[in-house]
């Protein structure tokens, strides 16, 4: 079975990602590129489906680890009997090809060390023809994909899989470099191992030098950047939800999605936790990647994309995958892509919005292809669809989507008014004040005094923690008041919130059917802020901060009974709720406009 997920750390170089575990052993990493077959695949299966291990074949006494600084240099420390050695992962960024280079760093006497490498492409399933060259380099080579080994260390092969068997010295490093390329492409050249350390070192502590969080908990908020820029494709500007897939919701469980594309959900949150963290560059290239996503005919928009904005995100199951503990099935693809899912309209028109606010420079052309998204919104608004949590049973009028339709049409309003732009300003006026009557009328609980997860139910959802962030009504309306009460009797567990009501698991599942929501246990803490309640607000964000792991990574969800992080991992979701509940702490104590208040005036 695979590690904990909190036993992973993350390496990359903005084009893909790698996970890590404690025990020195890399079990997923697609390759090329994030949406890639994976190579090593044993997160979701066994051994035999890919992985690369280099460990001490001695005792193990004691094992540490850390990023070396504000990089995303892994550093893994084993103390032995007899020794000590430290074991260096990264991947420099990306040259001709794409390398995981590893170094094994001998700190103290001697350690007899062991590297296990089995490649399996097609996420597990293709056992490559291996051979070794004249220089020693070993090659592997399966239909389209190469994956080249160089090492001075003697290996050998056995059952289908290469070994190695060495001692470390203090002082000495050994290094290891694998390196993928297309298999039509010549072998691809060697590189510097001890240059590409400090090629890789120059470029993060470069990036986070212009990080600009001055507040508490800065490691961890400047780690979650660091993360964001990790799931960041760099060619196109496109972030990932997380660098994996079908991590479970819950362990031995069916929901278990692939979360390796782009949410156009996540948008204002993004675009904010970057702007006001300094990273003016990277939020330019995510509205751009955005921009690009969603050109064309408004009624094709979709809710998420791949890394290059494709929209095709078929999804399949991988039956020769047990999966993460148990959890069946492992699938690739996203059938969710072809949801109507209303909400996205407003995150678009927000994002947009708040970049111009924050003076990002947009395209000449977006404000021309928000005036033909708001016609073609305008003519769909008052439909049933899947909601924010991509729900795969009968639409429904969600509260959450007909608010941020809501917020379409104010943002849309808001920035004809600012930027002396041309639209049909009165008429997008009649339909915000419609949708905002509908939803008062529909979405309304007066009984309970609280919203409703949808028109005409009485159960709730941790997302209605938006309404007065994106400033539907004021965060000190009764309305408001009841539903944080509401939200705090029905959907806390353990300190912690769930984004389904509890009161509607279905008879036939175990009650809980998935671990507390991260992000949304962060939403609550930021209602906490626009309502004044700051000491509760840092007293949840402290509560999640320390389930971060010992490197400041953290999952989708969290079961407080276990303890466990639970989930696609390392989630981007949480990170940039980390980075703007921080931010939002941090001003309302320090008075200036940060995220809460910016999406709510």
């Amino acid at each position: 079975m695979s590690s904990a997920i909190e036993d992973y750390a993350l390496i990359g170089d903005c084009l893909t990602a790698a996970l890590v575990g404690r025990n020195g052993s890399i079990d997923w990493l697609c390759w090329p590129s994030f949406d890639s077959d994976a190579c090593f695949a044993a997160l979701l299966g066994t051994r035999a489906n890919g992985r690369w291990k280099i460990a001490p074949s001695v005792p193990i006494r004691a094992t540490t680890r850390a990023y070396s600084g504000e990089t995303l240099i892994l550093e893994t420390r084993f103390e032995c009997e007899d020794g000590d050695v430290t074991l260096i992962d990264f991947m420099p960024p990306r040259g001709a090809a794409s390398d995981v280079v590893r170094l094994v760093r001998g700190d103290r006497g001697v350690v007899r060390m062991a590297m296990e490498l089995i490649i399996r492409f097609g996420s597990g399933s293709n056992i490559p023809w291996v051979q070794r060259l004249k220089d020693g380099t070993l090659l592997a080579i399966a239909g389209p994909d190469m994956a080249v080994l160089r090492t001075p260390v003697e290996l050998r092969g056995e059952d289908m899989t290469t070994r190695a068997d060495f001692d470390v010295r203090a002082g000495e490093i050994v290094p290891f470099v694998l390196t993928y390329d297309a298999s039509h492409l010549p072998v691809p050249k060697p590189i510097d191992h001890m240059q590409a350390l400090e090629d890789t070192r120059s470029f993060w502590t470069e990036w986070s030098s212009h990080g600009t969080y001055k507040g508490k908990h800065r490691e961890l908020v400047q780690r979650s950047l660091i993360t964001l820029k990790a799931l960041t494709y760099a060619p196109t500007g496109g972030i990932v939800a997380a660098p994996t897939s079908s991590l479970p919701e819950k362990p031995g469980g069916a929901r278990n999605w692939d979360y390796r594309y782009c949410w156009l959900r996540d948008a204002t949150f993004t675009l904010l936790a970057l702007m006001n963290s300094g990273y003016q560059t990277e939020a330019a290239a995510w509205h751009n990647w955005l921009l690009r996503a969603v050109a064309g005919s408004p009624s094709d928009m979709q809710i998420m994309y791949s890394i290059t904005g494709a929209r095709r995100l078929l999804e399949w199951e991988a039956a020769w995958l047990p999966g993460y503990a148990d959890s069946k099935p492992v699938r690739f693809g996203n059938a969710a892509h072809a949801q109507l899912q209303l909400d996205v309209y407003g995150e678009l028109m927000d994002t947009f919005h708040q970049a111009r606010t924050l003076k990002v420079d947009l395209d000449g052309g977006t404000w021309a292809l928000q005036c033909k998204i708001l016609e073609h919104l305008a003519k769909i608004w008052h439909l049933p669809d899947s909601g924010i949590w991509e729900l795969r049973g009968g639409p429904r009028h969600y509260v959450l989507s007909k608010v941020m339709c809501w917020v379409a049409f104010d943002r849309a309003i808001k920035s004809a008014e600012t930027f002396n732009f041309d639209g049909p300003v009165e008429h997008w006026r009649v339909l915000r004040h419609s949708i905002h009557t509908d939803i008062c009328v529909n979405g309304f609980d007066a009984e309970g005094n609280t919203f409703v997860v949808s028109y005409g139910a009485d159960l709730l959802d941790a997302s209605l923690l938006l309404l007065p962030e994106v400033g539907f009504l004021p965060p000190d309306d009764p309305r408001i008041s009841g539903t944080i009460a509401a939200i705090e009797k029905h959907l806390i567990r353990d300190g912690f919130v769930l984004r389904h009501d509890p009161r509607a698991t279905p008879s036939d599942e175990v009650e809980p059917i998935e671990g507390a929501f991260l992000a949304c246990t962060l939403w609550l803490a930021d209602a906490y802020v626009l309502v004044g309640r700051v000491d509760e607000a840092r007293e949840l964000f402290r509560r999640v901060a320390g389930i971060a792991n010992d490197v400041g990574l953290i999952a989708e969800e969290y079961d407080p009974a276990t303890q466990r992080q639970l989930g696609n991992f390392p989630q981007a979701l949480t990170h940039i709720a980390i980075i703007n509940t921080a931010h939002n702490i941090y001003e309302a104590l320090h008075p200036a406009k940060k995220p809460a208040v910016q999406r709510a005036t």
